[in-house]
Parts: structure tokens; C-alpha cells; sequence
């Protein structure tokens, strides 16, 4: 070929197919970025066989036990239609709060022609009194349902930490709020306790800087292939349901590394934390939804509900089928949580 014939290169062309290569090489690096902006937390989940229980951790054991057993057992399914169960599991939980040295706010609105209450117990800070940790749970429950593990657990647990933390000096308040009216109908709703708390705090000028839904936390089992997830989490987490679950959207994501990585540091029990959009299936379903709606960063911390649990909703939801042992050890780690949550 003479000089005459040579074909001159073609710039353009080629740095077409250069953007082309480079867009197809960045497509995986920021599919793994997402990924471990959602999942990536502090620390590391505990494996391996699980210490026994100290002395303390057995006479938690015992008061959840109790407490369950109270409110699921005694005193059965609670919801509006049935007023004088949710009279009485309120009135229980009051007495608790009393017990361990609280002053109890009761907190009153009408439901479906039923005076229902959200029942509060402070514990005021030292130095940072205006910065607000709440911690709460639902004590309602669906109907047919005696409540056991949805949300007699969470309650148990919520009494609980309020037990553990009476009586300690910490800069930031901290609030144990057990909330009614949570289950449908009335979640998203104006009759829902807790986005009628969050709305009032917002309404006020509140700084709530953490807030905690506990929700469903007493089922635990080592049986592989037991835990179930939306798409597409269960390509990258667990598919046995022995952890607890920190669950939160993008704008609490800061608040979900903190409480995973105080509890990853403190507890020996397996978790597992994300912060993923609110609008995948199940992300927003508890409480926490309603401080979102406030603009207050909160989060869910869960054994994940229906995805693990095989009587969730159910009437066979009874104190038999749940794991104080293992409830027992998550409620020791997240007094450990709330107080570094209150200390900072």
C-alpha cells in the first residue's frame, strides 16, 4: 500500500469506544459501592457457639419471661375492639415503668371511641437534657393474636432497659415510650400512638437524636434456610435466622452503624445492620416510620418478623415459642446501645 492509500486514524471512533469501555468498567464498581453503602457496617457479627449466660443476663431472662407472659399469656390479645385488654396491658406496663422508680406520663387520645394511651417514662439527662434518645414499643396487637413475639417481646424488652438504666447518669434524656395503636388499621394513620408522639415532638421543636422501635425480638433459630428476605437482600445476607436486625432507611444510615457497631463491640450474639430505601418491603414497618416522618433519624431492631417467624399473626404467637435466652442477651447488649447513644 502506498503512503497515498493509508487510511487516517479515526479520533472520533476511538474515543467513543473509550467512553463506552469506561462506562461498562464503572457499572460494577458503583453496583459494589451501593451495595456497601446499604449493608457495609462497623465491626463484625459474632460466630461461633454462644458464652453461657452470666448471672445478670439470667435475671433478664426471668423478667422477660414475665413480662411476656403477662401481656401474651394473662392478658392476650389487645387492640381497640378488645378495651379492657388494652386497658390492662397499659396499666401493666405503668406499674413496671413505676416500679423501677420512673414517673410515668400517660398519654391519652381517642380511638374508634376508645381512650387508648401512649405511656412514657423519662429518664432525665445530665448536661445534654435537650437531646432526646427515645426507645419505644408497640403493645398492641393484631386481632386473634395474643402477641407473644409481635409485640409482647418488644414491650418486655423495653421495660426492661428502662430497669437496667434507672438511676444512671447519662448527658442526653432518655425516653421508654410503649406505644399504642401500631397494627392495622390504624398504621400510617392519625391514630397511630407513635406518629401522633413524633408529630407533637416536631410540633414542640423536640431534638430527637435516636430513636429506637423494638419490634419482634424474641425468635432465634439455628436452622438453615430459615430466614427469608425481600428482594434482593437474601443474596447478601444470612439464610439462617439466628441474628437480630438493625433496620433503617438511607437518612438514619448514620444511626444504623453507630448502634451496630456499640452492639458488635459489647454483645456476643450474631447481627446484621442495613440502611436501604423505606419503600422496599418491610424497611418501614414498625414505629420508626413515624419519627421518619417527622424528620427524626430512627431505626427498627428486629428478628425480622414475618421473614423468620412462622406464627407471626397467628394465634399460636404464645410466650411458648419464644427464645428468652437469646431475648435476654439482645436486651443486655442494647442497654449497652442506648448508652452510648445517650452519652454522645
Amino acid at each position: 500500500m502506498t503512503e497515498e492509500n493509508k487510511q487516517p486514524a479515526n479520533p472520533g471512533r476511538n474515543s467513543k469506544w473509550l467512553a463506552w469501555t469506561l462506562r461498562i468498567a464503572v457499572i460494577p464498581l458503583v453496583i459494589l459501592s451501593g451495595i456497601w453503602f446499604v449493608t457495609g457496617m462497623p465491626g463484625s457479627s459474632w460466630t461461633g457457639p454462644l458464652p453461657p449466660l452470666t448471672d445478670r443476663e439470667q435475671l433478664i431472662s426471668d423478667h422477660l419471661k414475665r413480662h411476656v407472659t403477662a401481656l401474651a399469656g394473662r392478658i392476650g390479645e389487645r387492640n381497640v375492639w378488645r378495651p379492657e385488654a388494652m386497658a390492662a396491658a397499659a396499666g401493666y406496663i405503668q406499674e413496671r415503668f413505676e416500679d423501677a422508680g420512673y414517673m410515668v406520663n400517660v398519654q391519652p387520645f381517642s380511638s374508634r371511641g376508645v381512650t387508648v394511651n401512649n405511656i412514657e417514662a423519662v429518664l432525665p439527662g445530665h448536661g445534654a437534657a435537650d437531646e432526646i434518645v427515645v426507645v419505644g414499643a408497640q403493645y398492641d396487637t393484631v386481632t386473634d393474636c395474643p402477641g407473644a413475639n409481635d409485640n409482647a417481646s418488644g414491650v418486655a424488652a423495653l421495660l426492661e432497659l428502662a430497669r437496667l438504666l434507672a438511676g444512671t447518669t447519662l448527658p442526653r434524656s432518655v425516653r421508654f415510650v410503649a406505644f399504642a395503636n401500631e397494627e392495622a388499621p390504624f398504621f400510617y394513620g392519625d391514630e397511630m400512638g407513635s406518629n401522633l408522639y413524633a408529630a407533637r415532638a416536631q410540633a414542640q421543636g423536640e431534638h430527637i437524636a435516636a430513636m429506637l422501635s423494638l419490634e419482634t425480638l424474641g425468635y432465634y433459630t439455628d436452622q438453615p434456610g430459615s430466614q427469608q428476605y425481600p428482594f434482593p437482600f437474601s443474596y447478601l445476607y444470612p439464610d439462617t435466622g439466628n441474628f437480630i436486625g438493625f433496620v433503617g432507611n438511607l437518612s438514619s444510615r448514620s444511626l444504623v452503624r453507630k448502634v451496630v457497631g456499640a452492639f458488635r463491640a459489647s454483645t456476643a450474639f450474631p447481627s446484621e445492620g442495613v440502611a436501604a430505601p423505606s419503600g422496599i418491603e418491610g424497611i418501614h414497618w414498625s414505629d420508626h416510620w413515624s419519627f421518619w416522618q417527622a424528620g427524626y433519624p430512627a431505626i427498627m431492631v428486629t428478628d425480622t418478623a414475618p421473614f423468620r417467624y412462622p406464627y407471626y399473626h397467628t394465634a399460636n404467637d404464645t410466650p411458648a415459642q419464644l427464645d428468652y435466652t437469646g431475648l435476654a442477651r439482645v436486651t443486655s447488649g442494647l442497654a449497652k446501645v442506648v448508652g452510648v447513644l445517650a452519652s454522645q
